[in-house]
């Protein structure tokens, strides 16, 4: 895993070009600690920061230029399962310098282009290849958003990076922050993908390829589509026996976890005790001696707490298992520090376990981690696909009015009366939040089981408002497609909040301790098989991610994962209403909130509420908290400013 940055203007000195550079790739620094090379020519820069993996030696610094000297590449990412390709190039005259994968990868690209070579590779990455023959720049990322890349095209110009921080290192970038933007994280809690936070800066889409010269705008289109996946797995469903289904899933994931330990440096997995990671551990037990495994711990507070769970389920593996305690003075330690690691403002409470989490296996001496992600929108795992499937099938045909009768109703229950109604209802209804849940479940009995979805989504329903009437930029969420109410949430989750909010949160958080994530569980095979599955082998009597239980019971005994799904979010609510009440109350009542982007009185209004206990405005505050938490740091100026 590394960093990759670079700029293209002709109208610049190649002096000039290689300074812009290496300034950008050293605001990468912590993605790639390991070395740093630049390469220029013809009005193009590249930058690179290393990490490395594979083939620790000179032979795998970057960029990296192909044997007939007609390509270079900047890379970030790992290649898997190159063991025929690297054959192939073996056979066909190719003698190899090293044994990295970067060398393989641009290889294939001298001889195949870059669709051609992107059409054979299995992988997680983000990379940049100028074609000097040709005078073009193309961009590529993973398929399924795994490694991030962004970028910036205005006439003569384009800037490129892994983060944000690249393109702001460079003198020439000058972006304000786009409004719409804001209303977007206010909404969702991240930036849909193309956005940024940035007017003019895009996210590179997954699956997507970019070509570009000078003069000419991008042109951007996919190379893998993961609508064309399903579209293909519902015209040729799965239909063999359970027992079929089990050993064909097993078996893709084994050889996924497989090809995924591939590496030259001390290697390990994130295991929280719930099913995803659970599985992943024990695969790579079956590959190998038993890895190391790390879990996080809430250990101050027991309801967030799964740490119990995942060290079961490591002694029943026989893992070299760490807790990791996350405890309350940890974690409002590090909260000044997310801008820092998360670079595009991202309002998922998870963050903070997370980065402590990556940061603790990294000073334990492991550089690569797998992790369980990907397995609730791929298995239906989630929650809310319960809840919503539940509300179509029994609300909706209840007659419109009475249910708007009900939810005005609701609206004007008491707090204190919701809480003696939640008293009697199972999770995920009970607990310390379930007033604030019944309520933001009564507001949607009007509506569909898809709308009721999509407010579960939905942080603040008045993101427009707080965002002084700017609508959000456009995400995957306002095109539902078409289809099951099952496979349109599936969808929409994999296309938006898979990679823009918990891939986006585990790549900043592992790559700002220099520790690479890798993720088995979205192995191309694994997704193009999940979506052959008809909905009995997805969900079976209330029990969802059926499928997934059914392969890992084969090694672990079910008493120690069939349980209620727990989050792994930290008490937010009553930390915003003691120790960190005055880092907000600094942030959040200042007057110069938003920089005048946001509506003062209405967030005040909410902070208000939130600490005299009214209402539980934690996760409609935290966006706000981390948009004007970045602001600050960054320095970033707003594209306009209320009067």
């Amino acid at each position: 895993m590394c960093g990759i940055a670079g700029i293209a203007d002709p109208r610049l000195s190649p002096g000039r070009l290689a300074d812009e550079a290496g300034r950008m790739a050293d605001a990468l620094s912590h993605r790639g600690p390991d070395g740093r090379g630049v390469w220029g020519e013809g009005g193009v820069a590249l930058g690179h920061r290393r990490l490395a993996i594979r083939d620790l030696s000179p032979a795998g610094a970057q960029p990296m230029p192909s044997r007939d000297g007609r390509w270079v590449l900047t890379y970030n990412g790992e290649l898997y399962g190159t063991h025929d390709a690297r054959a192939a190039l073996a056979s066909a005259g190719h003698a190899f310098a090293g044994q990295s994968d970067t060398e393989i990868l641009v290889e294939l690209i001298a001889r195949h282009g870059v669709a051609g070579a992107l059409a054979g590779v299995e992988g997680i990455f983000a990379f940049a290849a100028y074609d000097r023959a040709e005078g073009c720049l193309w961009l590529a990322r993973d398929r399924m958003g795994v490694k991030p890349l962004f970028y910036a095209a205005t006439g003569e110009r384009l800037l490129f990076g892994s983060t944000l921080a690249a393109l702001t290192a460079c003198e020439a970038a000058d972006f304000t922050i786009d409004p719409a933007a804001v209303s977007s994280l206010l909404r969702h809690g991240y930036v849909p993908a193309p956005g940024s936070i940035y007017l003019g800066v895009r996210k590179l889409e997954p699956g997507h390829l970019l070509s570009w010269r000078p003069g000419e705008a991008p042109s951007v289109a996919p190379y893998w589509s993961l609508d064309a996946v399903i579209a293909a797995g519902r015209a040729d469903p799965f239909a063999g026996s359970d027992a079929d289904a089990i050993e064909t899933l097993e078996g893709l994931l084994t050889g996924a976890v497989r090809r995924q330990m591939a590496s030259d440096v001390p290697l390990g997995a994130f295991l929280s005790g719930g099913i995803d990671s659970s599985l992943v551990a024990a695969l790579m037990v079956g590959a190998r001696e038993a890895p190391r495994t790390f879990a996080a711990g809430f250990t101050d507070d027991p309801r967030f707490d799964e740490s119990g769970h995942a060290a079961a389920v490591a002694r029943h593996l026989g893992t070299d298992h760490t807790t990791i305690p996350v405890r309350e003075a940890d974690a409002l330690a590090l909260v000044a520090r997310l801008p820092e690691i998360y670079d595009e403002p991202l309002a998922d409470p998870s963050g903070l376990p997370t980065a402590l989490l990556c940061a603790a296996t990294r000073r334990a001496g492991l550089t690569v981690a797998l992790s369980g992600d990907g397995g609730d929108e791929l298995f239906a795992g989630y929650d809310r696909y319960a809840l919503a499937t539940r509300f179509a099938d029994r609300i909706e045909p209840i007659p419109r009015f009475l249910r708007r009768a009900a939810a005005g109703a609701a609206g004007r229950m008491p707090q204190a009366a919701l809480a003696l109604a939640a008293r009697a209802l199972p999770p995920p209804w009970g607990g310390p939040d379930a007033p604030d849940r019944l309520r933001k479940a009564a507001a949607q009995l009007p509506g569909d089981g898809f709308a009721f979805y999509s407010r579960l989504l939905t942080l603040n329903p008045d993101a427009r408002t707080l965002a002084n009437g700017v609508s959000g930029v456009p995400s995957p969420m306002d095109w539902p497609g078409a289809g099951s109410l099952l496979d349109r949430m599936r969808r929409l989750d994999t296309l938006a909040y898979l990679p823009d909010d918990v891939l986006t949160k585990v790549d900043r958080a592992s790559m700002a301790a220099g520790l690479e994530a890798r993720v088995p569980l979205l192995d191309r095979s694994v997704v193009e098989f999940a979506w052959r599955l008809p909905p009995h082998l997805l969900v079976r009597d209330g029990r969802r991610k059926w499928l997934l239980r059914e392969v890992l019971a084969r090694h672990v005994p079910r008493i120690l994962f069939e349980r209620p799904k727990q989050g792994f979010a930290p008490p937010l609510a009553s930390w915003l209403r003691g120790p960190l009440r005055a880092y907000a109350g600094d942030l959040l009542l200042s007057p110069d909130l938003g920089g005048g982007l946001l509506d003062r009185a209405r967030v005040r209004a909410l902070f208000a509420e939130h600490q005299t206990g009214t209402r539980n405005h934690a996760v409609g505050l935290w966006p706000i908290l981390a948009f004007e938490a970045w602001r600050l740091a960054s320095g970033a100026r707003p594209a306009h400013k209320d009067g």
